[in-house]
């Protein structure tokens, strides 16, 4: 038996392994299920009682107060968990997990405009190296454990097990994906995935999207549309990230309290609110409080909405930059589908697709993340509309220079020559090439 174990593939050590990835996984797409149904539970607590909105400086206090008291590291959010997977340094602590499901609940329930896959990614990056600490993992197995607790993350949040697998592979440098991470990524994510959907919780559901039937030439007109429409989402995704960065540095550099900025960001989402006179660009965007609001839903039925995509950057530039917690891609989806609703009729694209075609390639673009970006829109809109899906994330992808949301990713192979792999975002961000 021990010359089998020893001369087999099946090995004790793989054994363990691929035990841990299965409960890590599970135990990740457990959490996301209690994680999506207090989302849902807040939210529409928030809508039946608006006057929580100006609980959210409070709240911004309170949460940085239990950071800085219980995980000051857990800071460093998905960044940290992408270092920690690069070069192992100082761990990602096990309290990351209930501090970001705190921040993030709270958050929402007092009307920050933010979303949830930061969430459910470092829920299951904290979990992962939980693992990693207890069986000693190193090496490969550490790395592979953490970048499968990413995986589960994205595919239980979502929905979306192959996006989730492929996201794990592709975000941590820019044109490089980890294929020898494949497949213990995907096990994780359609584990993450099954264990969310065992305990019934429920994802946004989208329309099956299909190109429209046109003739060889048409069919070259409608995916250069997609890839204009790809170019503005690269752009927009491009102008998110930077102001966001750029927001939160300012903070950084004018408010010596870490404590106050989420109160002045709070503050501040409060003043947009009365600016516009309206609570509807606050929390994920998925659902609202009353018929005829703009929601991520909504743009794939409605006709065309022309500012809603701008008016939600700025309230999630705002939330997000003074440290609330939660994460950039709901609303990217919700900017994306919007900008993509907007800019049918200029285009002439029906306005289904063109929110789709938004709603993937801004995401992708921000993140860095273009074949998991196409992927996820197979999974969602179905693989009718495939052609235009990589078409646009490739355009936009290009289009947004080096920079994005995660500051920790390397550059693997650059999008443009005058760029040196290597380096990451956060050392070449401030040059939109």
């Amino acid at each position: 038996m021990r010359a089998f174990f020893t001369r087999s593939f099946v090995t004790p050590a793989r054994i363990r392994f691929v035990l841990a990835l299965l409960a890590m996984a599970l135990a990740v797409g457990t959490a996301c299920a209690g994680f999506l149904w207090s989302l849902d539970a807040v939210t529409r607590l928030r809508f039946a009682a608006p006057w929580l909105l100006y609980g959210l400086p409070l709240c911004g206090l309170a949460v940085a107060w239990l950071y800085r008291r219980f995980g000051a590291r857990a800071e460093g959010g998905n960044n940290l968990i992408l270092d920690e997977i690069h070069e192992p340094g100082g761990g990602v602590p096990l309290a990351m997990a209930p501090l970001v499901l705190i921040g993030t609940v709270a958050t929402h329930l007092f009307g920050g405009s933010a979303g949830r896959e930061g969430t459910a990614v470092q829920l299951g990056g904290s979990l992962a190296h939980g693992l990693v600490d207890r069986l000693g993992l190193t090496g490969k197995a550490r790395r592979l454990l953490l970048m499968g607790g990413v995986a589960a993350g994205f595919g239980a949040v979502f929905g979306t097990p192959l996006a989730g697998a492929v996201f794990a592979i592709e975000v941590l440098a820019l044109g490089g994906l980890d294929l020898a991470a494949l497949v213990p990524c995907l096990v994780a994510a359609l584990v993450g995935d099954f264990g969310c959907r065992l305990w019934g919780a429920h994802h946004t559901l989208y329309p099956h999207i299909s190109l429209p039937q046109t003739d060889p030439a048409g069919f070259a007109v409608l995916l250069a549309k997609a890839a204009l429409l790809g170019l503005a989402s690269g752009v927009v995704a491009r102008l998110f990230a930077e102001a966001n960065h750029g927001v939160a540095d300012l903070y950084k550099r004018f408010v010596a309290i870490p404590l106050a900025r989420p109160v002045i960001g709070g503050v501040l989402v409060i003043g947009l609110t009365f600016a516009f006179g309206t609570q509807d660009y606050l929390g994920l965007g998925v659902l609202s409080a009353h018929p005829g609001a703009p929601t991520l839903p909504g743009f794939f039925v409605a006709g065309p909405d022309q500012w809603s995509w701008l008016i939600k950057l700025v309230f999630t530039v705002a939330t997000l930059s003074a440290g609330f917690k939660g994460g950039e891609v709901t609303p990217l989806f919700f900017i994306g589908a919007g900008l993509g609703s907007a800019l049918s009729l200029v285009l002439g694209l029906p306005v289904p697709l063109a929110a789709a075609v938004g709603m993937v390639a801004l995401f992708g673009a921000a993140a860095n993340t273009p074949v998991a970006c196409a992927v996820m829109g197979l999974e969602l809109f179905g693989v009718d509309a495939a052609p235009a899906l990589i078409v646009a994330c490739v355009a936009g992808y290009l289009a947004s220079g080096h920079g994005g949301i995660y500051l920790s990713q390397r550059i693997a192979r650059p999008k443009w020559p005058r760029r040196s792999g290597g380096a990451s975002l956060r050392a070449v961000r401030h040059v939109w090439l």
